[in-house]
């Protein structure tokens, strides 16, 4: 075997471990947090059931109204799209961040929130029209079902609301948050993690074994990163987070069509209906509520994943 093709194996062996440990960390990092994704949605959308609730309330009204298994609505369109979604955007970023490191250096700031960004919009374009169909799902309430399925609501979305355009309704306003939300989600737990270990290794990390003088985060200091990048991350994008789901779940109502002429449009509706903090960032308290642990979940265990498929051989840091 020539140097050239043991190089060549070794980069798609490292490109298959990634896509299989990022697909995992989305899957676990979802179902985690699947009941606060529909009553988000619920609330998000003005729901004519839940539109009145709150958090919790709407939580109990679910199980009350539809049964506890009612919480994980739409859950099976979620992880059909998401260990595509999740094992790009990690493996996308894994590989924009060695570029930006040639590019602009290893220790730049810039190319570090780029690099994210860049993987949030890549698995965006591959994997949106099954976030469409899941959000039809999950908006649906029992015994006034529309859709059955994942392939009828795709299949019913194309013939009646014009094609593959339906299926990606609600895109631009999804690539527009997803650069400030990818970004400083990759970002903000990239420079956690180098100031946890350059500052705090004897209280956040452990040695690593693979790696003679290396070392890894210990599980809560992963958490706590994941956690607060999170945070920051979902406070840039939340208003086109919802202009999305309005623009995805437009055709599901008359009174609510007006949200599919684009996205300017929708946004200025949104904010002349509700204003700010009832429209554009309706829904914001359980958001944090749900994204903290879900991104704080999503990255611990892409960590975890890295290190159990020697992904991750530790990290040697200078402290001169």
């Amino acid at each position: 075997m020539t140097l050239k093709s043991e190089e060549k194996n070794v980069q798609l062996e490292f490109i298959l471990k990634s896509l299989l440990a990022g697909g995992v960390a989305g899957m676990v990092s979802k179902t985690t947090v699947a009941p606060l994704d529909r009553i988000k949605i619920l609330l998000q959308a003005h729901n004519n059931h839940y539109k009145h609730l709150g958090v919790f309330s709407g939580l109990k009204e679910i199980v009350k109204r539809e049964q506890f298994i009612a919480l994980y609505k739409g859950n099976g369109a979620q992880m059909v799209r998401i260990f595509p979604y999740a094992a790009t955007q990690f493996t996308a970023y894994e590989i924009y961040k060695k570029w930006s490191e040639v590019a602009l250096g290893s220790n730049s700031h810039i190319g570090k929130f780029l690099s994210g960004s860049a993987a949030g919009v890549t698995a965006v374009l591959f994997t949106y029209p099954l976030d469409t169909i899941r959000a039809r799902l999950a908006f649906q309430v029992t015994g006034e079902h529309v859709y059955t399925g994942i392939v009828h609501t795709g299949l019913s979305m194309y013939h009646q609301e014009g094609g593959m355009r339906a299926l990606y309704r609600g895109l631009l306003p999804t690539l527009c948050g997803m650069v400030p939300y990818a970004g400083f989600s990759f970002y903000c737990f990239e420079m956690m993690k180098y100031c946890c270990m350059k500052y705090l290794p004897q209280y956040t990390c452990s040695p690593c074994s693979r790696n003679t003088g290396g070392l890894v985060l210990s599980l809560p200091a992963k958490l706590c990163c994941g956690a607060l990048a999170g945070a920051v991350a979902q406070s840039f994008s939340y208003p086109m987070d919802v202009t999305r789901r309005r623009m995805q779940l437009a055709m599901m109502s008359p009174e609510t069509q007006k949200f599919a002429m684009g996205m300017v449009k929708t946004l200025v509706f949104i904010y002349k209906d509700n204003g700010m903090i009832r429209g554009l960032y309706r829904g914001m308290s359980i958001n944090y509520i749900r994204a903290i642990p879900m991104v704080s979940v999503s990255f611990t265990t892409y960590e975890l994943m890295k290190q159990a498929l020697q992904l991750d051989t530790g990290i040697k840091i200078s402290t001169s």
